[in-house]
């Protein structure tokens, strides 16, 4: 899998990145989420993990044509909103080699695939009932 990155919230120490994949995906880096009180609300499927990333990173979408990066619609793959304004992403873990190769990762973070389509499907407005679960 080829990666292209489009952008990182990087302060020193962390750096949550944001990549396009040659496989109509997004790759999302981010702190690991080990805190139980988070992990007790999700329901997550073997060979999947989470990831806890700013908001701000999704405003790199518009580095892959995407007329915005705003997040609109919190459902899955982001499955929480925390206190401190930061999203929850669920997906399946990322184990490609050739795209691991591809990244800086300090070890207290990961990275998990998800289609295109669910990322996109975010930034568009939902007349439905509001899916902000607050952490």
């Amino acid at each position: 899998m080829k990666l292209r990155f489009l952008g990182k919230n990087s302060t020193p120490g962390d750096s949550p990145t944001l990549y396009a994949s040659d496989q109509d995906s997004y790759v999302v880096q981010g702190w690991k989420v080990y805190a139980n009180d988070l992990l007790m609300q999700l329901d997550v499927p073997d060979g999947h993990t989470v990831v806890e990333v700013p908001t701000e990173l999704f405003e790199h979408l518009t580095k892959d044509g995407l007329p915005s990066g705003e997040i609109k619609n919190f459902a899955a793959p982001i499955m929480l909103l925390t206190e401190q304004g930061t999203c929850i992403v669920q997906g399946p873990e990322m184990h490609d080699a050739e795209a691991l190769s591809q990244m800086r990762m300090p070890d207290y973070e990961t990275c998990i695939e998800v289609p295109k389509s669910s990322i996109t499907a975010l930034l568009e407005e939902n007349g439905g009932p509001d899916h902000q679960r607050p952490a």
